[in-house]
């Protein structure tokens, strides 16, 4: 999905992970999903690449998830496994041995050493990969690489979501040109909080693995954590970056700002179509507070309306009960001046100074009806702010979630 940006030093192009130079990507059908969809992806860069990831909260972690985080920061890293359809996750000392298996066998296909290879996996907890399905495959997934392969392996890497995800910008510094691109999966069981949402990031700058993952680390705290759709941290979330250096432009801490500024760009947008594919969603709702005394207070308002159910019914509803927003932050612990705080729904002034504003609720009730809504909350506390992404909580949700395993 191709995004414009007004950002001067930064240009919207095509290819996902596969936009950056010197990488390759692919997917195939392999037999792990009983639909016969795509299930298993590959990234690969013929360069070494230094890595950096963030990795879920939840103490009940997927195999992958311990690989990754015990292999990362990395300045060797090679190749990203992904199986869809399972996620490896409570499956004890098989699914350790499994998940070893699987970096085995595509680092002897590539001529890699496992410890090169970063893995994920993304399903149904509690079964067992299907290893006698995958070992055959792996062949013809490294023969589906491709230096055009961003959206194969965006769709190889799918369960619930109903589109493939993809985000990629290209730098304009002084020094010259480099791209950041990537893609990720999730409609569901979202609430990463880092850190079912994988997250796989591409770029062919020049940087060093501790500062890329300071960078990484900074720019999900400031997107993927102030994601949710319903509130649920996965055993199996993970964002991935990768640097291979082809484009010979080094990024120093001189340049780190506008590769952050790029790279959050990418992950922003990543979020927006999460919460846009959300399980059920009929809309996107995007929750902007300004005003705050510092930025964890903009971040826990945010966070506390993205989290409520209560202004997420209302949405689907497409209901304007401001009360329910300014409720959650009120609960929310950040700090806001109890004279001027205001909401905006829509871009409609409904609540101002602490206090209800007339508006036609005829006329707002249909900018509701909107595939992408806006909340905007002035805390009126300070010059912070925080953006989160959420989507509204319709009867599919429901649906979809009580026929998942089955």
């Amino acid at each position: 999905m191709a995004v414009s940006f007004d950002s001067s030093p930064l240009e919207s192009v095509a290819g996902g992970v596969c936009a950056a130079n010197g990488f390759k990507a692919g997917g195939i059908k392999s037999g792990i999903k009983k639909s016969g969809s795509a299930d298993l992806g590959l990234i690969y860069s013929e360069h070494p690449c230094t890595a950096a990831g963030t990795f879920t909260q939840n103490a009940i972690r997927a195999s992958s998830v311990d690989w990754c985080e015990n292999s990362l920061p990395s300045e060797k890293v090679h190749a990203i496994i992904c199986n869809s359809g399972c996620a490896n996750a409570c499956t004890g000392d098989e699914g350790v041995k499994n998940n070893g298996a699987m970096a085995a066998w595509v680092s002897e296909a590539l001529h890699l050493q496992p410890e090169t290879v970063l893995t994920a996996s993304t399903g149904v907890i509690g079964e067992q990969l299907p290893m006698a399905t995958i070992a055959p495959a792996i062949t013809e997934l490294v023969g589906s690489l491709s230096p055009r392969g961003g959206l194969s392996f965006a769709k190889a890497i799918m369960t619930t979501d109903l589109v493939e995800k993809e985000s990629a910008v290209k730098v304009h510094s002084n020094d010259g040109s480099y791209t950041i691109g990537g893609c990720c999966k999730g409609s569901g069981m979202i609430h990463p909080n880092m850190a079912t949402m994988l997250a796989f990031i591409c770029t062919d700058a020049l940087i060093d693995e501790k500062l890329l993952s300071k960078i990484i680390k900074k720019s999900v705290d400031r997107t993927f954590n102030n994601l949710t759709v319903d509130g649920d941290t996965s055993t199996n979330d993970m964002v991935l970056i990768v640097a291979n250096g082809h484009s010979a432009i080094p990024i120093t801490h001189s340049g780190a700002a506008l590769f952050e500024e790029a790279l959050f760009t990418v992950c922003n947008d990543l979020c927006k179509q999460i919460a846009a594919d959300g399980e059920g969603a009929t809309k996107s709702v995007e929750i902007v507070v300004t005003g705050a005394k510092n930025e964890k207070d903009a971040k826990l308002a945010a966070k506390a309306v993205a989290n409520s159910n209560l202004t997420k019914c209302a949405l689907f509803g497409n209901d304007p009960n401001w009360g329910r927003i300014a409720c959650a932050v009120g609960y929310s612990g950040a700090t806001f001046s109890k004279k001027h705080m205001s909401i905006k729904l829509c871009g409609v002034q409904v609540f101002k100074d602490l206090q209800p504003v007339p508006f036609d609720h005829k006329k707002l009730h249909t900018l509701l009806k909107s595939k992408t809504v806006t909340i905007q909350i002035d805390l009126a506390q300070g010059k912070s702010e925080a953006i989160a992404h959420t989507c509204d909580l319709s009867y599919d949700y429901v649906r979809i979630n009580a026929e998942y395993h089955t």
